[in-house]
């Protein structure tokens, strides 16, 4: 399978699991997917919580709704004392760290036959206190892993995409006007 034909068709955001769990060895491919991937500097600020536990589980439904009964959960941190900072600008690369990362693994579990869906959605500073998440590290995203139940399929939404002059402009966005560069 080439990787357009992963990201186009075999990756979707499902929303569903089965009660199967996640073998161990898929796990730890996911996981190195997550620790090869780039980062600015290869700083590797990247902290990765696998959420597997009943009574993780259970803490985790009480941080975000979006949990959708996974048997498996991975929360993307970074480190912001080790993450690369801007000098032109005063900016750190964290977010965009953790969002390589979370990517890489997001398209290994499906590779690998499994589902996950990205969520944002989720309190914070309630993962801090149940998952005692030190505040040197900051919380991006969550993903919930598992084996895609029986009738989950694409939504709609997932095949429409804007045409390329959409989005792809060269050189500069002169003579672009408003609304057309969105």
């Amino acid at each position: 399978m080439s990787f357009l034909e992963l990201a186009k068709e075999k990756r979707y955001s499902v929303r569903k699991f089965k009660a199967q769990p996640v073998e161990k060895e898929k796990l730890d491919l996911i996981l190195e997917a997550g620790r090869v991937a780039p980062t600015a500097c290869n700083y590797q600020p990247q902290r990765i919580l696998v959420i597997e536990s009943e009574s993780a589980l259970e803490k985790l439904k009480q941080c975000t709704g979006c949990h959708f009964d996974a048997p498996l959960a991975l929360m993307i941190c970074y480190d912001k004392t080790t993450v690369w900072k801007n000098k032109t600008n005063g900016t750190v690369g964290g977010d965009v760290d953790a969002s390589i990362v979370t990517t890489h693994m997001m398209l290994e579990i499906a590779d690998l036959g499994l589902a996950t869906t990205w969520v944002g959605a989720f309190n914070h500073q309630k993962a801090r206190e149940l998952f005692h998440i030190p505040e040197y590290l900051v919380p991006v995203a969550l993903l919930p892993v598992g084996y895609a139940a029986d009738e989950v399929e694409p939504h709609p939404w997932h095949f429409k995409r804007f045409e390329m002059d959409h989005t792809v402009f060269y050189n500069s966005y002169d003579g672009v006007t408003e609304g057309e560069a969105h």
